[in-house]
């Protein structure tokens, strides 16, 4: 049975994108917060398969291959021991061979990702990034891949110069920038960056990473309007990050004092990605999923919220009801009181703390001398 391609799926309907990989696998142990490059493709397959099963089986349509950050400038970045060890072309390889053994077990797209490369920032211009990224794409021709993602760019002429580059490989390409509604670092509005990577030939263009679901709905907004002005129509992305934002400046959730390490009293709930979906789709976009943050259970949120469009829920779903169903089957009376939608609705969550905890233990050494 041929699989039905991104833009043929994209013109039915709507497709579930993926999670966010690197802070996952780097709370796992797998990865190097820092410079955050996917050499645990080599090291470690079997922590990125068990990943990408647990994003397929909570109704992902597209497993995006670990490819992001893998370009030889970044891996011999400012000393990073990766580049001593391993070439792009072998991490990419290895990331989409991973992503090929999961996807044959569903009905599933492989995506690779290419990503922002130091060359540009660097000021070493257009060739030099180009032919960073010309690595990647060669090994995603070779390893069969369905389309690309151009993502995590915050300078529109770079993700240009970028898309003209995976233009060539043939295949499908989706353009998203990590930035929000002020515009990307140059100063370019949204909606420009919108029209300029549509112009720029992508299929598909949108927002992902640095800012949350809402701030994320926000500057999309603004981009399908600039879109609609041009008469242009490209399908449209959202993959933001899984931490609330607010605060932030144009850097986003990198520039906030808890980035990287401590994220978590920031972290979105599941019914919050509930509302992004229903948000996001009733306004027209088609390609919905998540990036840093976003594990599997946000994933299945967007699939359950969404599904009666898709026809379907999720595997995950047959260990879960929406809207805390399950909790009729608690020993507690006062949480089987929560299982409705309009508690969960409701709910604003406490972050558990309203200064940082002290604890009362004494250090050996002081007791000893007390």
């Amino acid at each position: 049975m041929v699989k039905k391609g991104l833009l043929e799926r994209l013109q039915e309907g709507v497709v579930v994108g993926d999670g966010g990989f690197l802070l996952a696998l780097e709370k796992r142990g797998y990865i190097k917060g820092g410079p955050w490059t996917p050499e645990v493709v080599v090291e470690h397959p079997d922590a990125v398969k068990q990943l990408h099963r647990e994003f397929m089986r909570s109704g992902s349509d597209v497993l995006q291959a670990l490819t992001f950050y893998s370009t030889d400038d970044k891996l011999n970045l400012e000393g990073n021991e990766a580049g001593k060890n391993y070439k792009c072309s072998q991490i990419t390889d290895g990331a989409c061979r991973i992503a090929h053994e999961v996807a044959e077990e569903g009905d599933v797209l492989v995506a690779g990702s290419v990503t922002q490369c130091p060359s540009y920032t660097e000021g070493k211009g257009k060739q030099v990034v180009q032919a960073n990224i010309k690595t990647q794409v060669g090994s995603f021709v070779k390893n069969k891949l369905d389309f690309v993602i151009a993502e995590f760019f915050m300078y529109v002429e770079e993700i240009e110069w970028v898309i003209e580059e995976l233009l060539k490989s043939g295949l499908p390409v989706a353009a998203t920038m990590s930035i929000g509604k002020e515009g990307d670092l140059a100063g370019v509005s949204p909606g420009e960056c919108a029209v300029r990577m549509a112009r720029a030939g992508a299929s598909v263009v949108g927002v992902n990473c640095l800012f949350d679901p809402v701030m994320t709905f926000d500057t999309i907004r603004l981009m399908k309007e600039a879109l609609d002005a041009q008469g242009l129509r490209p399908f449209l992305m959202t993959q933001p990050n899984g931490f609330f934002t607010e605060g932030a400046d144009k850097t986003g959730y990198l520039g906030v004092p808890e980035y990287p390490f401590a994220m978590e009293p920031r972290t979105v709930t599941r019914f919050d990605v509930h509302k992004y979906a229903r948000a996001a789709y009733d306004m027209g976009v088609r390609y919905i999923g998540g990036c840093c943050g976003f594990e599997a259970y946000h994933i299945r949120a967007i699939s359950e919220e969404l599904a009666k469009e898709r026809g379907r829920l999720p595997p995950a779903s047959s260990k879960h009801e929406p809207w805390g169903g399950t909790l009729k089957m608690s020993a507690f009376p006062y949480i089987r009181a929560r299982a409705c939608e309009e508690y969960w609705k409701n709910l604003i969550p406490s972050r558990g703390r309203s200064i940082p905890p002290t604890y009362a233990i004494q250090p050996e050494e002081v007791r000893k001398t007390s």
